[in-house]
């Protein structure tokens, strides 16, 4: 276990977790931010990925576990990411559909805050939002954060407006 919280604790995803990630990269409904259908392909690409970052840089996306039932009910964690011509360290969250609209997102967004002030010693933190993703600036917002930037990002479909938010410790 990574972290835990209230009603989730984050582990560390392994290739067991494939289905699950599945579930929720292949829907449209949770993936309409992306504008992008993820095939087998893309997902086994994805949580690779996520394990090289473990290694790599001792954090990633995590399985957002739900203590309840023990169910795998989303992803969430610390990533490097490139924004502009600068690294930031960015707090990233994705749940199933079922599970939208009741906290967790918020939950397991401030774990993983704590995690990046206390386990990371991180001077600030940030999350990387699309402009029409509503439901993700209320949780940036929700955690403390406020919109830094406002810049155009390449995305799937071309050229994206995307805010930059941003806490301090």
């Amino acid at each position: 276990m990574i972290l835990e919280t209230e009603r989730l604790y984050l582990r560390e995803m392994t290739h067991e977790d494939e289905k699950d990630l599945s579930e929720m990269l292949q829907d449209p409904k949770v993936m309409y931010a992306y504008e992008h259908n993820f095939s087998d392909t893309d997902v086994q690409i994805w949580l690779d990925r996520q394990l090289a970052r473990y290694h790599k840089d001792g954090f990633g996306l995590w399985a957002i576990i739900l203590k309840e039932t023990d169910e795998m009910i989303g992803q969430a964690g610390l990533t490097l990411q490139k924004c502009m011509k600068e690294e930031v360290l960015e707090i990233g969250y994705l749940l199933k559909k079922r599970f939208m609209h009741h906290g967790y997102a918020k939950e397991a967004a401030e774990g993983c805050k704590r995690y990046a002030f206390n386990q990371l010693n991180a001077v600030k933190v940030h999350s990387i939002i699309k402009a029409d993703n509503v439901s993700s600036i209320k949780v940036a917002k929700a955690i403390g954060m406020h919109k830094e930037k406002e810049f155009m990002a390449q995305y799937y479909n071309g050229d994206q407006l995307h805010y930059l938010f941003t806490i301090q410790k």
